[in-house]
């Protein structure tokens, strides 16, 4: 599998990846994506992975195939749009993760007092409530 896009798409892990948000480890930060209805789409039956670049230039990404069709480029492939079937997919997924670890973030004091809100939010800033990519 090539491993020069911006996304990356696994498909027998379900699982989208962005290069471009690094986690802790200073890997790209993927989500399986528990969609089974999506990831059965017959569209997809003989995609292995994809390789997306978000720079409009088309001979930059891959459609790598199971088989030995040739690899082909995303628009070649005619598989409709990315943003919507694969990017915001991931926002949703990151945005949820990202107020998970909003939620967690929790301080007490010397007695187990949990802050305040208002604490928080002054700490952490305010909880997530939206993400793009």
């Amino acid at each position: 599998m090539a491993t020069n896009g911006n996304w990356t798409i696994v498909f027998d892990d379900k699982t989208i990846l962005n290069q471009n948000v690094k986690n802790s480890n200073g890997h790209a930060t993927g989500y399986a994506i528990d969609d089974d209805s999506f990831w059965n789409d017959s569209k997809w039956s003989n995609v292995w992975a994809i390789q997306y670049h978000d720079d409009n230039l088309d001979h930059n990404d891959t459609v790598e195939h199971r088989d030995n069709t040739s690899h082909s480029t995303w628009t070649a492939a005619n598989l409709g749009s990315f943003q919507n079937q694969f990017i915001n997919k991931w926002d949703a997924a990151h945005l949820s993760q990202l107020q998970t670890t909003w939620d967690e973030d929790n301080r007490y004091d010397e007695n187990g007092v949990s802050e305040t809100e208002a604490e928080k939010i002054e700490r952490l800033g305010a909880k997530p409530t939206s993400y793009s990519s």
